[in-house]
Formats: structure tokens, C-alpha cells, sequence
């Protein structure tokens, strides 16, 4: 998985709802670029639906190495979890995070049934949500003196959309900076050069 190559993921939250046999079942999808964000994400969806019979996490996460996690949240072994991840890993989608929701409808779906439906409902949330390919990107802090925040800014607009920052203005100025990996460590040379070496750089 090379750091800077492009890759599949969602392009928004998605969610889509079915029944089965009485059950509903309700399939999330959220975007997700770390475990904790991840992990957060699984906790908010698990207390909006706190009255569902399950609630079913699957998450891929783009680390070193990736990052591949799923429970059966008190499913049957192997017929939740597994099958949720399953689609996500099928699709080719990392930074995503899954969650199915059921509420029980007093018909056991049995095992492969189980699986077929916590599938499904990963599948039908990515649908919602639609696939798109992203470049990795970078994060990092520039902070200069206003005598430099000129020239910082206009760095940062000619790089082009790929790059996106926002700027604090207080007793320095502080560019937060997001770009993508590939491009990151022409752009933080760029901006030591035409600054002298003033502008403090955090990663």
C-alpha cells in the first residue's frame, strides 16, 4: 500500500434500510482517516440506535499497515462481522468505517442468513454513499510573522486545489495545511525558501 498512490473510498456518509423476515436492518457508512476516528464513529452510530437488537462495526483504515477490524456484536460467531467486512474489503474501500444496525423482528435468520444481511447492508450504505478514488494527503502547521503571511498565502493559492488551508491571524499566523502526500514536502521547501528559513513548520 504505498503511501502516495490514490485509492477507493466513500465519498460521504451513506445509509440505506430494508426488512427481512421481520427484521429491519439499517446500514451505515461513514469516511474515517484514523482507528480513533473510526472507533469514535462506531460509538456515536451504536448510542443513536441504543434500541436496536445489534449494532454491527466492520472498519478498514488506511495505516502501516492497514488496519482491519470487525465484531459480531452479539451475533452468532462469524455471521456479522465477518460478512460486513467482507464488502468493504470486496470493494476495495479503506478510511471507511460500517455499521449495521438490526432491529430484531422475531424470525432467527439463522447463520447464513445472518451473513447475507449484515452484507447487504454494508453494500446498500455504500451505494447511498457512492465510491470515489482519493489522493492521501498530509497535514502540517506553517507559522510566520504577518511580514511573511503574504507570501505563505500566495504559496499555498498557486498549489492549486489539491491543497486546502485554512489561517489563524493572531500574534503570528498560522496556515493549517492539508495537502496531498506526493506534493507535501515540495511545498514545505517551497515556503522555507521563499521565507528565508522563518517559517516554522509542524507536522
Amino acid at each position: 500500500m504505498p503511501a502516495d498512490e490514490p485509492y477507493r473510498t466513500v465519498a460521504g456518509p451513506g445509509d440505506a434500510r430494508f426488512e427481512i423476515r421481520g427484521s429491519a436492518f439499517v446500514g451505515h457508512v461513514r469516511p474515517a482517516r484514523s482507528v480513533e476516528e473510526a472507533e469514535s464513529i462506531v460509538g456515536t452510530i451504536s448510542t443513536e440506535y441504543a434500541d436496536a437488537t445489534h449494532n454491527v462495526p466492520a472498519y478498514r483504515v488506511r495505516a502501516d499497515p492497514l488496519r482491519e477490524w470487525a465484531s459480531d456484536a452479539g451475533e452468532p460467531s462469524g455471521s456479522a462481522g465477518k460478512p460486513a467486512l467482507n464488502v468493504l474489503q470486496q470493494e476495495d474501500v479503506e478510511n471507511v468505517v460500517a455499521v449495521v444496525t438490526r432491529y430484531y423482528g422475531g424470525t432467527n435468520l439463522g447463520v447464513g442468513g445472518l451473513a447475507r444481511a449484515y452484507g447487504r447492508g454494508v453494500k446498500v450504505a455504500l451505494e447511498d454513499a457512492g465510491v470515489v478514488e482519493a489522493v492521501p494527503q498530509e497535514s502540517f502547521v506553517v507559522t510566520v510573522a504577518y511580514d511573511d503571511s503574504g507570501t505563505v498565502r500566495g504559496i499555498l493559492e498557486s498549489a492549486g486545489e489539491a491543497v486546502a488551508f485554512d489561517a489563524t491571524y493572531e500574534e503570528t499566523v498560522a496556515f493549517d495545511v492539508r495537502a496531498p502526500k506526493a506534493a507535501a514536502a515540495d511545498l514545505r521547501d517551497r515556503i522555507r525558501s521563499a521565507t528565508s528559513g522563518r517559517a516554522s513548520i509542524e507536522y
